[in-house]
């Protein structure tokens, strides 16, 4: 099974190609809503938020604007929050790995916005990374519930500049002209990953990343 890395800033158009890729065929795996599932649902990690971030934790639920308000304002606050909730993503990711190689899958993509700041395209075949000019980016990201300039840069502040990004992938996928170009692009590297050779899962062990994938 191919494993490919998807990346790309808030407000990117990330989301609408990994749509897009699971039409292609892809299995993906969004590590994004796996963490908003575990923000919802996992009761062991909202007690362990709750201790850690108090006030973020509000009748039994994290209230996840007043915890990304603390986390990406406070580089440790934010290496705590991984530290709850990274393994629970890395053991869901694998068994959802292990579930797709049986159902012979060919193709598995990654979905992790910080992919090149984690190092997690070690992990992976090949890399693809979305990207979009920074005006279209901000009017889309503002657009958002709760988000404003301040932290929108807080946001940005903690990635990698994007032309060290474009450098290290090895797709680049232009958003921001229209859906239709978007889904050409993803098609052609669709066709040119059935080519490559080699295979990352499950030939390859999958360590765990000790910092930000979200």
């Amino acid at each position: 099974m191919i494993l490919v890395g998807l990346t790309g800033s808030i407000g990117s158009g990330k989301s609408t190609a990994a749509t897009m890729l699971r039409r292609l065929g892809a299995r993906v795996h969004d590590a994004d809503k796996e963490v908003h599932r575990l923000l919802a649902h996992d009761q062991a990690a909202i007690a362990a938020i709750a201790a850690r971030f108090p006030g973020c934790v509000v009748k039994g639920s994290v209230d996840r604007q007043r915890l990304g308000a603390v986390v990406f304002a406070d580089r440790q606050a934010l290496q705590a929050l991984e530290a709850i909730l990274h393994p629970l993503v890395h053991q869901r990711r694998a068994a959802k790995l292990a579930a797709w190689c049986r159902d012979g899958a060919w193709l598995a993509v990654l979905d992790i916005p910080l992919l090149f700041e984690t190092g997690g395209e070690r992990l992976c075949d090949r890399s693809i990374l979305v990207t979009v000019p920074r005006p279209i980016q901000m009017a889309r990201v503002l657009k958002r519930p709760g988000m404003t300039p301040e932290r929108f840069r807080d946001i940005v502040a903690v990635q990698m500049p994007e032309a060290e990004k474009r450098r290290r992938a090895d797709y680049v996928v232009r958003t921001g002209l229209s859906k239709g170009m978007t889904l050409r692009q993803l098609t052609r590297i669709v066709h040119d990953l059935r080519h490559i050779g080699g295979c990352s899962w499950p030939t390859r062990h999958l360590p765990l990343i000790t910092q930000q994938e979200t």
